[in-house]
């Protein structure tokens, strides 16, 4: 079995190195590391619409990198920091999910950035096996 590693010894906010990878792909599964609505080492403005947004792009950019799609995606988990803001992340991933939704677990947890929503996602390409 290979394993690839995308973004492993990366640096986040502040310079400091990131213990983790962006992703990793492992016999066609592509486990994409939880995703926050930051661009340049801050959290971007506007609420809970426009950091759901900029999570799920920011997740979609390193499947990408990967060489996956949204189509492949077959699970993705979702951390909310308040639950009323539920309604609104589901507007916004309906954008994204709305045809063909995968399986998907969504709870509320204190983040561990100032952020008002994570995601991450599990992708699989038979192809890719």
């Amino acid at each position: 079995m290979s394993i690839t590693r995308y973004g492993a010894g990366e640096s986040g906010a502040g310079k400091q190195p990131l213990p983790f990878a962006r992703a990793v792909e492992a016999n066609g599964w592509l486990y994409v590391s939880g995703q926050v609505a930051m661009e340049k080492g801050e959290i971007v403005g506007g609420g809970i619409v426009a950091e759901s947004r900029k999570a799920i792009e920011n997740m979609i950019a390193i499947l990408r990198e990967a060489g996956y799609g949204l189509e492949d995606v077959v699970r993705i988990g979702v951390w909310l920091d308040d639950p009323r803001d539920f309604w609104s992340f589901n507007g916004v991933y309906a954008e994204y999910f709305g045809e063909n939704p995968p399986a998907r677990a969504c709870v509320q947890s204190r983040m561990m950035v100032d952020c008002k929503v994570e995601v991450d996602c599990i992708a699989y390409r038979a192809d890719r096996g």
